[in-house]
């Protein structure tokens, strides 16, 4: 069995700790067993690794995402990159072919694809391990798991399940996508089922719905198409569409932290990072990544966060509005995670039409370097704050420590090496939103150095 996680969102269902960079997937904010806290797709990764499915587990997300995802899964696991956000059915045919075309997967090897960002308890993920059985005793094309609905919900989608075999299955009837609330306190009484995003079915099941689309049964011919791909939803192009389909359901802790308030109910304090609620405001809540108090006086039942992306107040029953009032506008990250660490952007500014002067405030962890750069527009000042490394410069090795300057210009390959935590300062002049990246990020900073010193700039 083949467990692919699905990674997406445009990270405004939990702003301002997300954003398009650092989904709801990657904010550490839920209570970690060993202390800490622990983002969702840590949590996934770790609840995947005490069943012993860890090592049978990839994940697919957008290409920006996929530094941040090897970080919070600790590169234990492929991290595929897609180039464009195309759909679930999409993202389930790139790893299909992915497993198919490195030999890693068989036409018969069942593929379980599964949302990142699920919340649920061991027993959920341990379920998966019966999904091969069930897929061979029922003669199914697909298995999906249900859970029980705790109540009559507009979010959601429905399975109708017949008569449950004996041994725990049952075909499916209907599917019911996000119905309205009349209709879904019907299906509740008719046992109806809400879909838990898994789908188990085998590799030649899942190709034959690749051709069926008129798509390449190859990996890489299916990323040069990639862009010009519509967006398509599994559910709409292969479960609903499957005459056989069974359903597993489920009986334990299943929930979708989609909102700030369905996230609240799993924090352990109401007040996270510097704060105080006042005895008259009770059920609200405090997060705060900024380094400055926030006080909460006779108002009850909000919710108050801040990051270096906004601040956010809102009723804790309304916080969802949150994803409607940003809108269809990219946002523009102002905190991002990578392999290497983090940066916060302190200030923006426009000088004049032709110049951006941009502050950050970058971390660099130990032993780890960011990836070779080319510069190609304006130029760019650091000046190390704290920690000590390397810095590459056209194939130039320096040792630097706190309180050294250097600049980048116009056309230089660099990198740096933090030997120590680093924090640096950077100033960039008239830096383009997307810098250019060098296609190599060796893990061997010898290998860096030595991929710099050959480096031919195709200009």
């Amino acid at each position: 069995m083949h467990i692919v996680l699905l990674c997406g969102g445009a990270g405004k269902r939990l702003w301002p700790l997300s954003n398009e960079l650092r989904s709801k997937l990657f904010v550490d904010i839920l209570p970690s067993p060993g202390g800490g806290r622990e983002s969702m797709i840590s949590r996934v990764c770790r609840q995947l690794d005490s069943s012993d499915l860890l090592d049978s587990t990839l994940i697919i997300s957008h290409q920006n995402q996929t530094d941040i995802t090897t970080r919070h899964t600790k590169g234990k696991i492929p991290v595929i990159g897609e180039p464009f956000k195309r759909g679930t059915f999409t993202a389930a045919a790139l790893a299909s072919l992915y497993l198919k075309s490195y030999g890693a997967a068989e036409p018969d090897d069942m593929i379980c694809i599964a949302p990142a960002d699920v919340f649920a308890d061991e027993n959920f993920f341990r379920s998966f391990k019966l999904l091969p059985e069930i897929l061979k005793q029922s003669h199914a094309d697909i298995i999906l798991i249900g859970t029980r609905p705790t109540y009559a919900s507009e979010q959601y989608g429905y399975i109708l399940p017949g008569k449950k075999e004996p041994n725990g299955y049952a075909p499916v009837t209907q599917f019911i996508e996000k119905p309205e609330l009349d209709v879904a306190e019907t299906l509740l009484q008719h046992g109806a089922l809400w879909n838990c995003g898994v789908y188990a079915f085998s590799l030649a099941f899942m190709l034959s719905h690749i051709e069926k689309n008129g798509l390449p049964v190859h990996y890489e011919q299916l990323l040069t198409l990639y862009e010009q791909l519509p967006e398509r939803s599994f559910d709409k192009q292969v479960a609903e569409q499957s005459q056989r389909a069974v359903v597993l359901p489920y009986e334990g802790v299943w929930q979708d932290i989609g909102s700030w308030d369905a996230l609240c109910d799993q924090l352990d304090s109401n007040v996270l990072g510097h704060g105080r609620i006042s005895e008259s405001s009770p059920d609200s809540y405090i997060v705060n990544e900024l380094p400055y108090p926030i006080h909460v006086i006779g108002v009850p039942g909000i919710i108050t966060v801040a990051s270096p992306d906004g601040i956010l107040i809102a009723n804790k029953k309304d916080s969802n509005e949150i994803k409607e009032q940003l809108g269809s506008i990219p946002l523009q990250p102002m905190y991002v995670e990578a392999t290497w660490g983090s940066y916060r952007v302190m200030e923006r500014s426009v000088e004049d039409e032709n110049t951006t002067v941009t502050t950050l405030n970058m971390t660099l962890l130990p032993g780890k370097h960011i990836g070779l750069r080319k510069h190609r527009l304006g130029c760019r000042a650091w000046t190390v704050i704290s920690g000590r490394g390397q810095v590459l410069i056209n194939g130039q090795i320096r040792q630097v420590t706190t309180g050294n300057q250097f600049a980048i210009t116009l056309n230089s390959l660099f990198s740096i090496l933090a030997e120590t935590r680093m924090v640096i300062l950077e100033v960039q002049l008239g830096v383009p939103e997307n810098e250019v990246s060098m296609p190599y990020e060796a893990e061997d900073w010898k290998v860096m150095i030595e991929l710099a010193g050959s480096y031919k700039s195709p200009d």
